[in-house]
């Protein structure tokens, strides 16, 4: 079975705004996602089928911009991990 991929471009997310824009056009997210945290969790270990990976590239351009919000959203992506064995997360510098 293909992986679905997700690209996220670190260099041009500047908000979480920014980064729901990018999760929502690569892993096809419904529109009825409510573009907080807890809606982005319900969304990715539910709705999306796997396998899929989610790809950050330029991470430490997020992390700069994001601040906490890049913890926070590094934490439930590293959660999902553990919750789903069909869904990977890759960061690249």
């Amino acid at each position: 079975m293909q992986i679905k991929r997700c690209t996220l471009n670190g260099k041009a997310i500047r908000s979480l705004d920014d980064l729901y824009d990018q999760l929502a056009v690569g892993l096809s997210l419904p529109k009825y996602f409510g573009r907080n945290l807890d809606a982005l969790w319900d969304v990715l270990a539910t709705d999306v089928e796997g396998p899929f990976e989610i790809v950050w590239n330029h991470a430490d351009k997020s992390r700069k911009v994001l601040g906490d919000d890049f913890d926070q959203v590094l934490e439930l992506f590293q959660e999902l991990e553990k919750e789903r064995d069909d869904f990977e997360l890759k960061i690249e510098k």
